[in-house]
């Protein structure tokens, strides 16, 4: 049996179809402190358990706000995005780890390896250096293949698509990144 971390309910439709498809037992495992505001969090929960209905499969929940903990972990690299994001995925897989071991799983992997928004190098390395240390195998496979046909599953499934990764500081850079785009698109509007 694998685990695998879930960081939302969109992410995970190709993942366990693939596991589906090939007959390998897994368990989804929701934990993800990174996410704010709150109602963003509860967003991804609701969406992760439609998922969970409609493709009939277990979820190990933590649904635990994690704020505070995310905080404590990332607060000293607000302005590094490059290394809050190793932070974070460390921060998440290792709990993964821990949770397949107590769950004596054969392997552990994440749907993070599907977006094609998330460093999949930095994922790949932070996982397998986890495998050696904690000596339970990374099961990896690019999941980038099925983004495509996921994000139209979703669609049409109409379940809820978050629009960052979910920390607070995606959050200003997505909003701040369109606010910038529509300012520039009235200015050109207003110089013709």
């Amino acid at each position: 049996m694998i685990i695998l971390h879930i960081c939302c309910g969109p992410c995970s439709i190709y993942p366990i179809s693939y596991f589906k498809e090939r007959g390998i037992e897994f368990k989804g495992y929701f934990y993800n402190p990174n996410i704010h505001p709150y109602k963003e969090f509860r967003q991804r929960i609701k969406a992760l358990e439609e998922i969970q209905k409609i493709f009939d499969f277990e979820v190990i929940w933590d649904k635990e706000y994690g704020l505070r903990k995310f905080i404590k972990e990332t607060f000293m690299l607000w302005d590094k995005p490059g290394k809050r994001c190793e932070r974070c995925y460390i921060m998440r897989l290792t709990s993964t780890v821990k949770k397949a071991l107590e769950l004596k799983a054969e392997a552990f992997t994440t749907t993070m390896l599907y977006s094609i928004h998330q460093n999949h190098q930095l994922l790949k390395e932070i996982a397998e250096d986890l495998s050696y240390r904690y000596k339970i195998p990374f099961f990896y496979e690019d999941f980038r293949i099925g983004y495509q046909k996921g994000k139209e599953t979703v669609k049409n499934l109409n379940i809820y698509i978050q629009g960052y990764c979910g920390c607070i500081f995606s959050e200003e850079e997505r909003y701040s990144k369109k606010r910038k785009k529509e300012l520039i698109k009235e200015l050109k509007k207003s110089e013709t």
